[in-house]
């Protein structure tokens, strides 16, 4: 009797851990990296290398020194910012993939303005960083009218604005306004305009520390305030959930849909700019859409669809990136980063698929025994 029941102790204890699990975003977020991490560990001794000594350089190169973490964090700014920007989206009932095309809006603006104007230092810069973050407002406020006055798929809008940023900012970066003599890269913008900061070269040396990562802070603080503490976000929040039950309560859903869609291309604008400003100085014509909106769709769904965890998600996100350069070294293929997140991208989605099914099953038994 005793051994049945510690037996019995013992699976109610793991059907616990597992039930916690199961219903913890944050514990649920840790074993899809563990899955990933697990994965990609069996990938690489299928190709022959040793997944400890590639994990360490893959570590070292996110945390090994203070350079090192400062890197990651630079590499972390403008996807925090997307993956804000996704986030607010998803949080409001939209689904913005176009923060690709509002990144490449904010940088492009901002380097316009950047090469343009002829302002004091400081507010220059305030000028091409606002200035982008409201291009960025613009394009994601286009997709946002069409979907709430026309009912257009925010999702097709989206995929074609991204297109569109793409083939417009080629443009203006290869006409002669803009374009830097023999080369197919924009001139650079004035120092005037530059964010970036000198301050700690002695301890960092050559890492470009600018101020957006201190914006991206204030950014992610002021998401969560307008989200959970503010009235703007309670009604967005209601359009989200169920528009109906907001358009009866007296708000007005394409009010709505138009602002959440705003906010969510200036967070992405900002991304742009920031970095224009604060690393690039200017920019090159593009042979592909560079990623970083995308990146942000993952870095929202890895951070649980909630600011505080796409900062965090950022900070992985950058890390993995920067520290993944540093697998060359022993000619590990830096594509496994990219594997590694894909699998925690699709663990999430698949557990969350099921979560999702298990509450639907238990919702119907419910109602049945109603």
């Amino acid at each position: 009797m005793k051994r049945l029941d510690s037996k019995a102790e013992g699976g109610g204890f793991l059907r616990s851990v597992l039930g916690r699990i199961w219903n913890d975003t944050f514990a649920f977020t840790l074993v899809a990296i563990f899955i990933g991490f697990a994965i990609g560990a069996v990938i690489l001794i299928i190709i022959g290398f040793n997944p400890l000594q590639a994990y360490g350089l893959l570590f070292d190169g996110m945390l090994g020194n203070p350079r090192f973490r400062m890197y990651a964090v630079q590499y972390a700014t403008p996807i925090i910012f997307t993956g804000l920007s996704v986030t607010f989206a998803f949080k409001t009932g939209l689904f913005n993939i176009g923060a690709e095309g509002q990144y490449i809006m904010g940088s492009l603006v901002a380097m316009v303005l950047g090469v343009s104007l002829q302002l004091p230092p400081v507010i220059h810069g305030i000028v091409c960083v606002l200035g982008g973050g409201l291009a960025g407002a613009v394009w994601g406020g286009i997709a946002g009218a069409l979907k709430a006055y026309k009912g257009v798929s925010e999702v097709i809008v989206t995929i074609m604005l991204n297109w569109t940023a793409f083939s417009f900012a080629n443009f203006v970066i290869m006409s002669d306004a803009f374009k830097k003599p023999a080369s197919t890269a924009s001139v650079t913008i004035a120092e005037s305009a530059m964010i970036n900061t000198t301050a700690f070269a002695e301890r960092y040396g050559r890492v470009s520390l600018h101020w957006g990562m201190i914006l991206v802070v204030v950014a992610v603080i002021v998401v969560w305030i307008i989200l959970n503490k503010t009235t703007l976000g309670f009604r967005l929040r209601m359009v989200g959930y169920n528009r109906d039950a907001a358009e009866y309560a007296g708000v007005s859903v394409p009010v709505s849909i138009t602002t959440s869609m705003s906010v969510s291309g200036f967070l992405a604008g900002l991304g742009g700019a920031t970095q224009l400003c604060g690393v690039l100085g200017n920019l090159t014509q593009l042979g592909n859409q560079e990623g970083y909106g995308f990146d942000g769709i993952a870095v929202s769904m890895i951070g649980g669809v909630n600011p505080i965890g796409a900062f965090f998600s950022g900070l992985f996100f950058g890390g993995m990136r920067y520290g993944g350069s540093k697998l060359n070294m022993i000619l590990v293929p830096t594509e496994l980063v990219n594997v590694i997140i894909g699998v925690i991208m699709y663990t999430i989605a698949v557990m969350g698929a099921f979560r999702i099914l298990a509450r639907f099953i238990k919702a119907k038994r419910e109602g049945q025994r109603l």
